[in-house]
């Protein structure tokens, strides 16, 4: 390395806003293992899936009337809460391989696999229905990128497991609901 190479490269620069302590260019740089784009995609589709998912979910809560009222209202809550952390460790994941996620609500309008929740009062019977397919729809985009993140990052695939493991187990819930016991 010349020498003005080697003062460039370790010229400090003033922080932003002109005080403060001084950083240099590799100060600044991202730093460790970097998702590919198909990574990136991949966990912003799960990403998109969940934030819908606790949208959808709060849609139902507010608007559910029927029998098991108390009932369906308490457990959606519990499904808001899920989506909300694993929505929130997804990203977070992200950010943690220099990746963006995008959580803006044109985003994820645009882009969600989920089917559009109905407007207005919805009796518990029919939300039961209705969030078991938003929940296996959700499930679904998990399991269609999981192989393709583990592959990439396996540490990735880790959390898309508890989001899996937390999701179907929801769902087999919420769906037993409106379940008839089978004869034998």
């Amino acid at each position: 390395m010349s020498a003005t190479q080697e003062t460039t490269k370790n010229r400090r620069r003033p922080a932003r806003g002109g005080s403060g302590p001084e950083t240099t260019d590799e100060q600044n740089a991202e730093k460790g293992f970097q998702a590919s784009e198909k990574l990136t995609d991949a966990l912003q589709a799960v990403l998109v899936d969940l934030i819908e998912l606790s949208i959808q979910g709060k849609q139902a809560h507010w608007n559910v009337v029927g029998k098991n009222f108390r009932d369906t209202h308490l457990q959606l809550d519990e499904i808001i809460d899920a989506a909300r952390e694993f929505s929130d460790e997804v990203a977070e994941r992200m950010r943690a391989l220099h990746a963006l996620p995008d959580g803006r609500s044109d985003t994820v309008a645009e882009t969600t696999t989920l089917p559009e929740f109905p407007q207005g009062e919805v009796d518990t019977a029919e939300v039961i229905d209705l969030i078991t397919e938003r929940l296996d729809a959700t499930v679904g985009t998990v399991r269609d990128v999981h192989d393709g993140v583990d592959e990439e990052d396996p540490t990735s695939a880790d959390i898309l497991h508890g989001v899996l493991e937390r999701l179907e187990q929801l769902s087999w819930m919420v769906s037993a609901e409106n379940r008839v016991a089978r004869k034998s």
